[in-house]
């Protein structure tokens, strides 16, 4: 297998949220057959939570990286649970506070469909946390299901 353009989106809103993006890009860029091309810069976002169950969680600091990685999808998935987990991430909590959260949001223009693998991420065309930075790397990245660039999904919002 070559390598493939992988961009991974990172979030943390517990703790040096700061401290904890810059730790997950270092770990990102220091993967095995990969090459950290790109980081874009952070973005301070509200949390999408249920106030009933979560209120007042912290803001987000989320950003975007590009890779070029031979690692292949569902290794890289593993990688990015063990990074989370590595900086404290607790998965016991879907939807609370989390001092790290990666997100593999496309892997070249494959769209891969499996149990808890699912590429391109599901719900990116509705996040701008995601788009806006996405956007400052690559405006022109074409989400291989619907066509349309990152900058055009993020105009529709």
């Amino acid at each position: 297998m070559g390598r493939e353009t992988v961009y991974i989106g990172f979030g943390a809103n517990q703790g040096d949220r700061l401290d904890y993006c810059d730790r997950a890009v270092t770990l990102l860029g220091l993967l095995p057959h990969s090459q950290l091309m790109a980081v874009s810069s952070l973005y301070e976002t509200e949390p999408v939570v249920d106030e009933r169950t979560n209120p007042g969680m912290e803001f987000f600091l989320n950003g975007v990286v590009c890779l070029e990685t031979e690692i292949v999808p569902r290794s890289l998935l593993e990688v990015c649970r063990e990074i989370e987990q590595a900086l404290g991430r607790d998965h016991d909590q879907r939807h609370g506070p989390r001092t790290l959260d990666l997100d593999i949001l496309f892997y070249g223009s494959r769209v891969i469909h499996e149990n808890d693998l699912i590429i391109p991420h599901p719900r990116l065309h509705l996040r701008r946390f995601v788009l806006a930075p996405m956007v400052e790397l690559d405006p022109e990245w074409r989400h291989p299901q619907s066509g349309m660039t990152v900058k055009e999904l993020l105009d529709r919002l």
